[in-house]
């Protein structure tokens, strides 16, 4: 055992230049000091040395699509005090949006067979698997990161199912519990009373909808469950920190404490 470590390689360096502009396209790294950005592209080395890219579909996966997705994708494990994403190794990417089919069972116990065409998905134990359009950091907007949405998804499930709760320190559990379970309630009731006030004549799983689903703090998605809702959060504490800050005040304080970053303070360039 202790020959196989000695052997291994080191992982190869990232680019400087390609860090630089690729880095350059991400907007919400612009909290990180000096130091922490050095910090993260030395996760980033260590993350492409672990993980195997493959490209579904046609799709040529080059250095610059592996670059921007590990930086997505390290970026909320910076300082995190564990070894994150050591339950899978393979990360598949898409040239467009996939489908995936689903089987669910309503109430009454009938089965229920259809495609849904997904940005990504994480599997338990399993790969990764992105559309780069979605992953792409030219396709992104503030409050939408596919690549953190589904590595947040991995945290959760490092110690069980995507329930909303990743490993954390002992004094925090309760804290964490109370946060999430008030946020998640207020959050799927503001839901509620927005889709009673849809119109009758207006489809709310149509683009005439999206004005008022628009009105809520996070995308409506986050009220599938609290796994969901994790997910959507980080999201959005990573890439719309301060409407998440507004919103949800202690959910944020909470996930600053657990990630140990502060999205909204901006350090300056050095000169």
């Amino acid at each position: 055992m202790l020959r196989k470590l000695l052997n291994r390689s080191a992982p190869a360096p990232i680019d400087d230049a390609a860090w630089r502009r690729i880095g350059a396209r991400l907007p919400f790294l612009a909290h990180l000091g000096d130091d922490e950005r050095n910090k993260l592209k030395v996760g980033c080395e260590a993350f492409l040395a672990e993980k195997q890219f493959s490209g579904a579909a046609g799709f040529r996966v080059d250095d610059d699509v592996r670059i921007a997705i590990a930086i997505q994708a390290c970026l909320p494990t910076l300082h995190l005090p564990l070894r994150p994403y050591r339950d899978f190794v393979e990360i598949v990417v898409y040239p467009d949006r996939f489908v995936a089919p689903r089987k669910q069972v309503d109430e009454a116990g009938v089965v229920h067979e259809f495609d849904d065409e997904l940005a990504g998905e994480a599997m338990d134990g399993g790969p990764v698997v992105l559309s780069w359009p979605d992953a792409d950091p030219a396709g992104q907007h503030p409050g939408y990161n596919v690549v953190i949405h589904e590595f947040a998804h991995k945290l959760d499930l490092i110690d069980g199912g995507a329930d909303g709760t990743p490993p954390l320190p002992a004094g925090m559990r309760s804290r964490w519990t109370r946060t999430m379970t008030e946020a998640w309630d207020d959050f799927c009731a503001q839901l509620d009373t927005l889709e009673a006030s849809i119109p009758r004549h207006i489809d709310p799983e149509s683009p005439a909808a999206d004005a008022w689903y628009a009105r809520l703090p996070l995308d409506p998605y986050a009220a599938t469950d609290p796994g969901e809702f994790f997910a959507v959060a980080s999201e959005h504490f990573f890439t719309a920190p301060l409407p998440l800050r507004r919103a949800y005040p202690a959910l944020y304080d909470l996930f600053r404490d657990y990630f140990r970053q502060d999205p909204l303070f901006v350090r300056l360039p050095r000169r």
